[in-house]
């Protein structure tokens, strides 16, 4: 079986990489040995992040910093990173705005939007078209269980990570033939930063960032959709197929009705 390095080169780019998810997306494709490039707005975060992966996996790691809400963000990625072949590209950063639609301003939705669908369209078609030149590559899009359907209270976040799933399903029928991987990871609840500041008492079928990150990366390859977690399978199985989308719409809004606005800010 082909190594990581041997199937998308030397480099691997993470965006939303401070914390959470995305800095175990850093360091599980350090160790399997890719040398990684983690991208996100505090620098400070981002340089322990880079500081624990290093002294575990001794792989080439760096740092850019860049707000992911901002539209030049993809630029000055770009630049940073000069004439490194990125193979690898996990767009993991999110902006969610928590709580009653209109009690938030119309400003942070759209920030939110930036983040969560801006990033991965420039991302996407940056990277996707030197991938897609050299006949391999892979993109990672962070979707979400909010994406099956209307999520009350987190209403813009679950209406973007929609747009992500559906642009990575195209996405992967696209390019799949140009030798480049497309994955669509829905994940469901994990125990990151955000999401303990959100509900701090977990919810149901609550997953550790390293096992949604193993699942993910494991399923490189089969796409163009993939959900960690068993629970979560079985629960979104049942919710889309068994019950009407009324009802469905019903129980995620009972559910998160009881989050707690994080103030969530792009990691």
């Amino acid at each position: 079986m082909a190594t990581f390095s041997e199937k998308y080169g030397r480099w691997a780019l993470v965006c939303g990489a401070s914390e959470g998810m995305g800095a175990e997306f850093g360091r599980q494709l350090a160790l399997r040995g890719l040398d990684v490039i983690l991208v996100a707005r505090r620098a400070e975060a981002l340089e322990s992040v880079k500081q624990r992966i290093v002294a575990e996996t001794k792989r080439d790691v760096r740092c850019v910093t860049a707000d992911l809400s901002a539209p030049e963000a993809i630029d000055e990625v770009v630049k940073a990173v000069g004439d490194l072949e990125i193979g690898l590209v996990v767009y993991n950063a999110a902006l969610s705005p928590v709580g009653p639609f209109l009690q938030q301003t119309v400003a942070e939705n759209l920030k939110a939007i930036d983040v969560n669908v801006r990033g991965p369209i420039a991302f996407s078609h940056h990277f996707g078209a030197k991938m897609a030149a050299r006949g391999r590559g892979a993109l990672v899009l962070l979707s979400s269980l909010t994406a099956f359907q209307g999520s009350p209270f987190v209403t813009t976040y679950g209406a973007t990570k929609a747009f992500n799933l559906a642009f990575a399903e195209g996405l992967w029928f696209e390019l799949k033939s140009s030798g480049v991987e497309v994955l669509s990871v829905c994940a469901g609840a994990t125990r990151t930063p955000n999401l303990l500041k959100a509900a701090p008492n977990g919810a149901p079928g609550m997953l550790e960032p390293a096992q949604v990150v193993t699942e993910a990366l494991d399923a490189l390859g089969g796409g163009p959709t993939m959900i960690p977690g068993a629970f979560n399978r079985v629960a979104s199985f049942f919710m889309r197929k068994v019950l009407t989308r009324k009802a469905t719409i019903s129980i995620m809004g009972d559910q998160t009705k009881k989050l707690q606005n994080p103030k969530a800010l792009p990691r």
